[in-house]
């Protein structure tokens, strides 16, 4: 059971959610300064991880994109794909890269700045195999900065 503040009623964070219960696009931060998305429990050099970074805070460049035209089911098509750099200015900490969807109708091309945007659903529940209830549905797009 989940509290209106994104919390269970044991006081852990619902996973995704933020203290307000904003959905949060989550990095992990090492004890070496080093930091990766997607999250994992140790770095890519061993270290242990002691914080989160919400990427939903900050800026990313275009690094490259793609359009999808041939989508699996569920998916809409075309389906503009980019993989995006985060300067997180956080310690010299190196950059992180995320792939994602590029928001609907929007054009990118490498350079440009986005910022990311919570989305209920990156693809319709009810058009794969797999049962809806079985997984997330949820996440989170690029979309151009103004």
């Amino acid at each position: 059971m989940s509290g209106s503040n994104g919390t269970s009623d044991d006081g852990k964070h619902e996973e995704g959610r933020g203290d307000d219960g904003a959905p949060v696009f989550e990095a992990a931060r090492y004890a070496d300064g080093t930091v990766t998305y997607p999250p994992h429990p140790v770095g890519p050099n061993g270290a242990k991880r002691v914080d989160a970074v919400d990427l939903a805070e900050h800026e990313a460049e275009v690094v490259t994109w793609t359009e999808a035209t041939a989508t699996p089911p569920g998916v809409r098509a075309p389906n503009t794909l980019a993989i995006v750099e985060f300067d997180l200015d956080l310690d010299d900490a190196p950059p992180v890269r995320a792939i994602g969807q590029v928001t609907e109708d929007a054009d990118v091309e490498i350079g440009d700045t986005v910022v990311p945007v919570y989305a209920e659903e990156l693809r319709d529940p009810d058009a794969g195999i797999r049962e809806p209830d079985s997984q997330e549905w949820d996440g989170f797009r690029f979309e151009p900065a103004e």
